[in-house]
């Protein structure tokens, strides 16, 4: 079966979007990188590249391409879903969030090819490639991502940013929903 074809059938089947649902379906999507090249863009100036493979009112998957850079620490909005890595390694960074406060940085772990890790609706981390190894990952969310915030740990702020912008800190005016001054740790 095409790979547009699993989509539609195992996707447009997902009803309650829950946790242990989306993995089911991500993992029956069974994508290979082969399948996903076609998809995929260097990107030099930004974290990743990302592509939109399918999306309704419940759910979205994505593919990422990575570059070298780290995304920055970000939510997912009201979203929750999975990250499947499909080629290489990627170093992932879990924060804690007190609220107007800047994330502290709680862990971080390495995830190989074939390992999937959960991102909870209100959980904020940052991603990225480790070690050189091209990484590409499959980001399956419900409800479809909007109101993600972005943080700056350098500025101390966070930036709900639109719909267009991935998890850096927006470059274009319009991108800026709201930004928030946030305080430090101590404070």
């Amino acid at each position: 079966m095409e790979l547009s074809e699993r989509l539609q059938t195992i996707l447009g089947n997902v009803h309650s979007a829950s946790k242990m649902e989306l993995l089911e379906a991500l993992k029956s999507l069974n994508i290979q990188i082969e399948e996903l090249k076609p998809f995929l863009k260097k990107e030099r100036n930004k974290p990743y590249y990302r592509k939109l493979l399918y999306k309704n009112e419940t759910l979205e998957l994505l593919v990422m391409n990575w570059s070298e850079l780290d995304c920055a620490p970000h939510d997912h909005g009201k979203s929750h879903g999975w990250i499947q890595v499909i080629n290489g390694v990627s170093e992932n960074t879990v924060y804690e969030v007190k609220e107007n406060h800047l994330p502290s940085e709680l862990f971080t772990e390495k995830k190989e090819k074939g390992r999937s890790f959960f991102a909870p609706k209100g959980g904020v981390h940052k991603m990225g490639e480790s070690e050189g190894t091209n990484l590409v990952t499959l980001h399956l969310y419900s409800p479809p991502i909007t109101g993600m915030k972005v943080y700056d740990l350098e500025k101390c702020a966070a930036c709900v940013v639109s719909d267009d912008c991935g998890a850096w800190w927006p470059d274009e005016i319009h991108q800026k929903v709201k930004e928030i001054k946030l305080k430090k740790a101590a404070e």
